[in-house]
């Protein structure tokens, strides 16, 4: 799921820490300063310097010059994410790349990271993007098979999660429920992009809107592993996870998928191991934290792997590192289950503060340069 939304005094701190997470490409990808639309972002508003751009690749100049932690979203207007970029500090700079057809488009900028923020149109003008090379359009129909083969796949383990919820079999539901969310792990950035169903099936606690009902699998995590026990409540969530999940399996092959928004999303998982497993705020009742940490690892990888043919032509150092970054984490996370094909990891409340620190480090080292992979296939 997205970052829980962070306090003022606690976001600053830890956009302080995970300043490599966060940032982003050096330079724009865009040889043409037209093609650059700058957000200036304070805490109560949104300014952007075009209102009108032709079709084609636009890049977002994020300044946030406001107090409070950020971010901001490139929308189409049913509120469908084309690209985002989270925990946007006070006083820095990000870049986002995106790809946009001809239409009306929302940049939307969102102090304290809460509600639907601060918006302004952007008017796309042209009949269609710049025509790409065909091996991206490949990767982009790569990539959509195979998250509609998470979602496929899911859709049975989550069967399983909730027999057992059904059944009242607290130890066999508490075995389920990790395999159940691999492949909403691998692929969430497809899941967020429609907007209505990341809140119903992964929100924690501490990332409810005002009068939200609390629904999903870290609902059922507490009753688990916290409560101890299987109520008729439980059994009824348990009923709407399946169903809110069939809906984003259905839509799966709906989404948007670009290039770029697939080298986005590879950088989105990054900054969700960042800002939710690293710290153990996710699974923060059952400790499986490292479950997800994997899954999303594999799933920014999976797009950093459809994307390198072209990605190595434009940038063939960036690809040597990614693929240095990809193998030294995979390595470490090795280290903390029995073998490279088991999804059984070690708790995540036995990871002691130095094993946790190393865990950071190998990401802020990984996500640093794949922050660079939208540019390089936008070229």
């Amino acid at each position: 799921m997205r970052a829980a939304r962070l306090s003022v005094v606690t976001a600053v701190a830890a956009v302080t820490a995970l300043t490599a997470v966060t940032g982003c490409t050096s330079k724009s990808d865009a040889k043409d300063g037209d093609r650059v639309i700058g957000v200036t972002a304070t805490d109560s508003t949104c300014e952007t310097s075009k209102k009108e751009i032709a079709a084609g690749h636009v890049e977002l100049a994020v300044e946030n010059k406001g107090s409070k932690v950020t971010e901001v979203y490139l929308l189409f207007p049913d509120d469908r994410i084309v690209s985002e970029r989270e925990n946007i500090g006070p006083g820095t700079k990000q870049r986002v790349t995106a790809e946009v057809k001809a239409g009306e488009y929302r940049i939307a900028c969102k102090p304290g990271m809460k509600g639907d923020g601060i918006r302004q149109t952007l008017k796309v003008t042209g009949g269609s993007v710049t025509k790409r090379d065909p091996r991206l359009d490949k990767a982009v129909a790569d990539y959509r098979s195979y998250a509609q083969t998470q979602a496929d796949e899911t859709l049975p383990k989550v069967a399983t999660f909730v027999k057992a919820i059904k059944d009242g079999d607290l130890e066999a539901a508490k075995k389920a429920y990790a395999p159940s969310r691999i492949g909403w792990e691998r692929t969430e950035p497809v899941a967020e992009s429609f907007g209505d169903i990341d809140p119903l099936v992964d929100v924690r606690a501490d990332g409810l809107e005002s009068g939200q009902k609390w629904t999903g699998w870290h609902r059922l995590e507490k009753a688990l592993w916290q409560d101890k026990k299987i109520g008729a409540e439980e059994k009824t969530l348990a009923d709407q996870l399946v169903t809110d999940l069939t809906d984003w399996q259905k839509r799966v092959g709906k989404a948007v998928i670009t290039p770029t928004s697939m080298a986005n999303g590879a950088k989105e998982l990054l900054d969700e191991v960042a800002t939710g497993k690293v710290t153990g705020e996710e699974e923060r009742y059952s400790h499986t934290d490292l479950v997800d940490f994997k899954a999303n690892v594999e799933g920014a990888q999976q797009s950093y792997k459809l994307l390198e043919p072209v990605a190595k032509e434009s940038d063939a150092a960036l690809v040597t590192e990614l693929d240095k970054q990809f193998a030294a984490l995979d390595a470490l996370l090795d280290k903390y289950r029995p073998n490279a094909t088991s999804y059984e990891f070690t708790s995540y409340d036995k990871v002691g503060a130095a094993g946790r620190k190393e865990l950071s480090d190998a990401v802020n080292a990984l996500a640093e340069p794949l922050s660079k992979l939208a540019a390089a296939v936008a070229k």
